[in-house]
């Protein structure tokens, strides 16, 4: 079952990558996160992509985010998290590609376990691509869904960043 407002996020941890080795710049120290203590006391944006480097993800997704970053957090977002089920040296490599320091925190679900926790999760196996996230988008209070918006295949509007600016 889909996550729906007024419902709290289920226990579980993501994975982050903040350091790079400095001689080859590759992802290094990966580090599990609890996602109930970063809720916490936190207005948090959580917006979810079907993987790292795809085309919409690339070209609008991520970087709507990372433009806005300033702006939703001044309507209160306390911090911006970019969700996918790929592995945490994935996602700080496509973090780092698209400048996302300090504007968004690249969150690794590399099995899938949390996603399918939300009830976010989609077979995408037909197209080679195993398990996957649906694009989402949602703002969290203290641990509870106040806004969440789920696209249909091809769609994106209501998990874009001008949405959640105007959902702030």
């Amino acid at each position: 079952m889909t996550i729906e407002i007024g419902q709290s996020l289920p226990a579980g941890k993501l994975t982050e990558c903040n350091e790079f080795d400095p001689e080859n710049g590759c992802p290094t120290n990966p580090q599990a996160v609890d996602i109930a203590e970063l809720t916490q006391g936190k207005k948090v944006v959580i917006f979810g992509v079907p993987g790292a480097f795809t085309p919409l993800c690339s070209a609008q997704h991520l970087p709507g985010y990372v433009a806005l970053a300033d702006q939703l957090k001044a309507k209160g977002a306390d911090e911006i998290w970019c969700l996918s089920v790929n592995d945490a040296f994935v996602m700080a490599a496509w973090g780092k590609q698209n400048n996302i320091a300090g504007k968004v925190r690249m969150m690794a679900d590399g099995s899938a376990e949390y996603t399918k926790a939300l009830g976010l999760d989609r077979d995408l196996t037909a197209g080679g691509m195993g398990i996957r996230c649906f694009r989402f988008a949602m703002i969290v209070e203290n641990g509870i869904v106040n806004y969440i918006g789920v696209e249909g295949s091809g769609e994106f509007g209501v998990s874009k960043a001008e949405t959640i600016l105007e959902q702030l």
